[in-house]
């Protein structure tokens, strides 16, 4: 029997690889599958992979004839996966020896359906450790509970799906696969549709998930219109939330995470292209439309001068078609 199944989608990180894949041989067990999902590479990733596949114990490699992003090949490795749990990582990070069977031992003592956990962001050689927004840890919590207050960083907030594990009854009823096509921002529906439906889970004070930053190939990095998923992977958040039967609590928290995060981009928007960069301000300003006006209204009302101006200033553009649409 499989107890946990490891999905890394890798794409175009021959640099990064050798690093991941040690890593994952320093958490194998005869009880773990690693799924390793090569999103149609064009480097030497494919053959990276195709070496650990006969090397790495429990490895599984899957292959994609199209490129298809992120989102789309953890649903793959989703697909393909036997484990009784089930834990992802990116192609470009790393863990530390042992840190799977921690992690596995925690979520199986608690008994819910998913533990979240700490992490170690690394940027160049600058090592900062990101918390779980949730200060009670080691006791079983009520997912929904932990998306509130809607003024303060939440459980929902730290989206990662990396950073945790999770029961494979998740699986079953449909709450582990990503938006099919997500560029970027695939996490932030995920991380909230588990929220909303999941009955429990828990913060476990583990370090062993390294993050690596800065990568030059990331979404973040880059300045193009893949950047700009975020719009559609919000506008899921609100219309699945606007459906929930505690929306009226719930909506106040996605319609401020949502202004914020189009703030974010708006705030430095020189790094797109230029055509890009306009079509975030149309975008943005048909997102601020379709939002409902007075939770936005409080929204804008709630912070500070500069986001809130930045945002009034795009909500005022006139809409291109295509945005409106």
């Amino acid at each position: 029997m499989v107890k946990l199944s490891v999905i890394v989608p890798f794409f175009n990180v021959q640099t990064y690889a050798p690093d991941t894949l040690r890593s994952l041989r320093a958490n194998a067990r005869e009880d773990f599958e690693f799924i390793l999902v090569d999103d149609c590479s064009t480097d030497g990733t494919p053959g990276i992979l195709e070496r650990a596949a006969g090397e790495l114990p429990g490895a599984v490699l899957v292959r994609h004839e199209k490129n298809g992003g992120l989102a789309t090949a953890r649903n793959s490795g989703l697909d393909a996966a036997r484990g009784q749990y089930i834990a992802f990582l990116d192609g470009d990070d790393w863990l530390a020896p042992g840190y799977y069977p921690q992690l596995l031992s925690a979520i199986e003592s608690l008994d819910v359906d998913f533990v979240r956990t700490d992490h170690v962001q690394c940027t160049g050689r600058t090592r900062t450790i990101h918390r779980v927004p949730t200060g009670r840890r080691g006791v079983v919590l009520r997912p929904r509970e932990a998306i509130l207050p809607a003024d303060r960083s939440t459980s929902v907030d730290y989206p990662y799906a990396w950073a945790g594990i999770y029961h494979r009854r998740l699986l079953d009823d449909g709450l582990l696969h990503f938006r099919h096509g997500l560029r970027t921002a695939e996490d932030r529906p995920w991380i909230w549709r588990l929220h909303r439906e999941a009955r429990s889970f828990a913060v476990a004070g583990l370090l062993g998930v390294f993050y690596r930053r800065g990568v030059a190939s990331s979404l973040t990095q880059i300045g193009d219109v893949r950047q700009l998923d975020f719009i559609r992977a919000f506008d899921q958040v609100i219309d699945e939330t606007s459906r929930d039967p505690d929306a009226d609590r719930l909506l106040p928290k996605a319609v401020r995470t949502y202004c914020a995060i189009i703030s974010h981009h708006l705030g430095s928007i020189e790094r797109f292209e230029p055509a890009v960069a306009r079509t975030l301000r149309s975008m943005s300003a048909a997102a601020m439309k379709r939002m409902p006006q007075d939770l936005l209204k409080d929204a804008l009302n709630s912070m500070d001068d500069d986001r809130a101006a930045r945002l009034r200033r795009v909500r005022r553009r006139p809409m291109a078609a295509e945005a409106a649409a």
